[in-house]
């Protein structure tokens, strides 16, 4: 799966058309990066542009957004309301998906470090990239704005972590530069069937980190309770990372409380939405829906979905879509207007390949078999039947959670169902694997052979193409491996109406490891490292056996329920 990241640049100009798409459009430049937003401000004269992609992609597309700001942007004559202290003022790096934190701090520092030394612009690294306490808070690393860096670069305390610590003239131009790593911000607006923005204010303090001001006696109208400096005392609410505030919206006649979620591993959407709901209850307020302000990485839904269907006792081994579809009704995403995943989802706008076997119907995949193509083959129509395989497996499990008279086995059954379904998507990407390791020998046997040189290469090539149409019906033998293990466990304790359908998941499980052993077999009599052919058909007998035992006593299973 691929990592992800989201960079959030923010650069000093939001007036000057053409210099900010000239900026923003750099970043498309780098393949597989994406634009996602371009967001102008007149009057703060800057503007936050938003694109993603694999970290490596992201890096190289940021240092060029930079560059190109340092070129067209001069920060000697800039004015805007906005703080600011360089063309390219802030430059955040978000983790998006399968990607951690400390992840995210390695690439910042490692972008930090090259607009440092390449381009000659002090940087700063802030949030969770900073280098010192001090610097861990933007607001204090921007103190003073663009007029103030002359000097504070030059000081012990504020020397740059990368770059330049003199003032020169580049750095006139260019200013200074914030990079940083953060966690992603959601803006979350939760709807309510009043108008008061007094009530909804009373609720979002229920809520948000802040909390609200402490008084005597627990009453809104109670004396202020203050500390010994004279500070008013603050009541925390419920959650962290959580700021809120109530408003009422014209254009919908609703009260709406506003939320930024600034941690989501800390506060996940789904538990605030929760507790507001019950809150507003509390107050004798509904909640009617809610509303997303953006993009949003997947996670956040995924979340919210598995958190629902755990609420109801249901199976979580069901399609992504479902599982988010969930989540978009639970929260009432669409109340106010339709609400599609496909556009709010920031792994959804990602470019997917095109022309995968597994987006075809079933009718356009057996006519792309029976053609004249040797692609997809043998190799692939394993994969798919060890997906087919798993995808009986996952239906057997979740059919026994959603049993009459076996709530209490719900969450043993949903446990089975994510573990088949995690099987039935690796083999699913095995299918088109297969066809694409096909491809890469064909590839490879083309490559010119003239001279010595090119021949070197082209074996090279062959060989290692080779190696992995080997290694690839390998992985579609274990994994149906796995599922069949699966499968023995719905055979003996799954819904006894369905022992049938483990049957035949069972069948097309062994049918996926013999398909998959062949296609093993007459790659590994073109590659001559006779070494790795040993060790490949120790793995494959061993597969064999054990996947022989399992069909008959899966089988044994199904007969005796029959």
């Amino acid at each position: 799966m691929k990592k992800l990241l989201e960079c959030v640049p923010n650069i000093s100009e939001g007036r000057d058309k053409a210099k900010i798409e000239l900026i923003s459009k750099v970043v498309e430049k780098v393949e597989g990066v994406k634009l996602l937003n371009v967001d102008p401000g007149n009057a703060t004269n800057r503007t936050v542009i938003t694109f993603i992609g694999e970290p490596q992609n992201v890096i190289d597309a940021a240092f060029l957004l930079v560059k190109t700001a340092q070129e067209n942007i001069d920060m000697s004559s800039h004015k805007g309301e906005h703080p600011r202290m360089g063309a390219t003022d802030v430059c955040p790096l978000v983790p998006i998906s399968n990607i951690t934190m400390q992840e995210t701090v390695e690439w910042a520092q490692k972008l930090a470090k090259k607009i440092g030394n390449e381009l000659g612009i002090p940087v700063y690294c802030y949030e969770e990239a900073a280098t010192k306490p001090e610097r861990k808070n933007l607001a204090n690393c921007r103190s003073g704005e663009y007029e103030a860096m002359s000097k504070k670069i030059e000081t012990k305390e504020w020397k740059p972590d990368y770059g330049p610590d003199k003032f020169n003239e580049t750095i006139k131009k260019s200013g200074v530069t914030a990079v940083g790593a953060r966690d992603f911000l959601i803006a979350y607006n939760v709807n309510l069937n009043t108008t008061s923005t007094r009530r909804a204010n009373s609720i979002a303090f229920d809520i948000r980190e802040a909390g609200r001001i402490k008084r005597e006696g627990g009453k809104l109208d109670g004396k202020i309770i203050k500390d010994k400096k004279g500070n008013p005392l603050r009541e925390p609410g419920m959650f962290k990372s959580v700021k809120g505030i109530g408003w009422f919206i014209k254009e919908y006649n609703i009260a709406q409380i506003s939320y930024n979620l600034t941690d989501i591993n800390v506060s996940p959407l789904h538990l605030v939405f929760d507790k507001t709901c019950e809150q507003a209850i509390k107050k004798g307020i509904r909640v009617t829906g809610s509303e997303l302000i953006g993009l949003v990485p997947k996670k956040v839904l995924i979340d919210a979905g598995e958190y629902f269907l755990k609420k109801q006792k249901r199976s979580l081994g069901v399609p992504e879509s479902e599982i988010i579809n969930i989540a978009v009704k639970s929260l009432g995403l669409d109340d106010l207007f339709d609400f599609n995943p496909k556009e709010r989802i920031i792994e959804y706008l990602i470019d997917e390949p095109k022309e995968k076997l597994s987006y075809l119907s079933l009718t356009d995949f057996a006519n792309e078999t029976s053609s004249e193509s040797p692609a997809p083959g043998g190799g692939s129509i394993s994969a798919y039947c060890g997906t087919l395989a798993a995808s009986l497996t996952t239906m057997v499990a979740n059919l026994s959670s959603h049993k009459r008279g076996w709530d209490d086995r719900w969450e043993f059954f949903s446990d089975w169902a994510k573990k088949s379904l995690d099987v039935q998507n690796e083999l699913i990407d095995l299918v088109d694997k297969d066809t694409d390791a096909f491809n890469q020998i064909i590839e490879s046997i083309r490559l010119p052979k003239d001279t010595e040189e090119e021949i070197k290469k082209r074996n090279e090539a062959i060989s290692k193409a080779t190696k992995n149409a080997i290694l690839v019906p390998l992985s579609i033998m274990e994994k149906a491996y796995d599922c069949m293990k699966i499968t023995k466990e719905m055979a003996l304790h799954g819904n006894p109406n369905s022992i049938s359908d483990a049957g035949v998941a069972c069948l097309c499980a062994i049918a996926a490891i013999k398909g998959g052993l062949l296609n093993v077999k007459i790659n590994c009599k073109d590659f001559n490292d006779l070494k790795f052919i040993e060790s490949i058909n120790k793995k494959t007998d061993s597969i064999i056996k054990k996947s022989e035992k399992l069909e008959i006593e899966i089988m044994n299973i199904v007969e005796e329920k029959l």
